[in-house]
């Protein structure tokens, strides 16, 4: 009669020998792709567990997808380290994991001073099998009404306080960078009659506001 197989037991942290790095339950971690010419995935561990022996460990992950990877793939506002949570759930051997790394929420990705390789944000939840997004709406800025791209280059209107791209008020980017006052199209009439009555002009030292991804 063969013998039973030991039942596996739940770990609360394991040391992937290849990297020598300590994961635990609720870390995101980059896992080695089978086509190496692919990006690493990212999951989130869920549970991490063994063998009887304490070898053999698997995690059970919760995938992240890329833009691309989803249904309706990579569109133009989407930012280059975005990614996905989704329902897609899966279980890994532990020696694929190559290295740690952070998803940020959107909110403080904008707002880190240097992004690092390892470093991704989150702004959606998604249903591998419908495509669907949560939320299904997000704000939409400029002429183009389009959701904010952190790698992207933006101006503020101070007087709608609207963000634009560059591109789409025909200007470079070089040229937002040394604005000292930005007023866009719908705005410009109320703000010519402000700049000539200087009594109800709003007085600024600083530069007009950019909105981009901090390197």
């Amino acid at each position: 009669m063969a013998k039973a197989k030991a039942p596996r037991r739940t770990l609360d942290s394991y040391t992937v020998k290849p990297i020598n790095k300590i994961v635990k339950p609720g870390d995101c971690v980059l896992l080695r792709p089978s086509d190496p010419s692919t990006p690493s995935y990212v999951a989130k561990i869920e549970r991490i567990e063994s063998d009887g022996r304490g070898a053999n460990a698997r995690v059970h992950v919760r995938w992240y997808y890329r833009p691309e990877e989803s249904i309706g793939g990579r569109r133009q506002f989407h930012g280059s380290k975005e990614v996905f949570f989704s329902d897609h759930y899966d279980i890994q051997s532990a020696d694929t994991i190559e290295g740690k790394c952070t998803v940020h929420s959107f909110k403080s990705y904008t707002k880190l001073d240097a992004v690092g390789n390892d470093d991704f944000f989150c702004r959606f939840e998604y249903n591998s099998s419908t495509g669907a997004f949560i939320p299904d709406r997000v704000a939409v800025y400029c002429k183009c009404e389009m959701p904010y791209n952190p790698d992207d280059l933006m101006v503020q209107c101070e007087i709608c306080s609207d963000w634009f791209h560059p591109a789409c008020i025909e200007m470079s980017a070089e040229e937002a960078k040394r604005l000292d006052h930005f007023f866009c199209e719908n705005c410009s009439s109320e703000s010519q009659k402000k700049l000539q009555n200087p009594h109800n002009t709003r007085q600024s030292d600083a530069k007009v506001e950019t909105k981009r991804r901090r390197r």
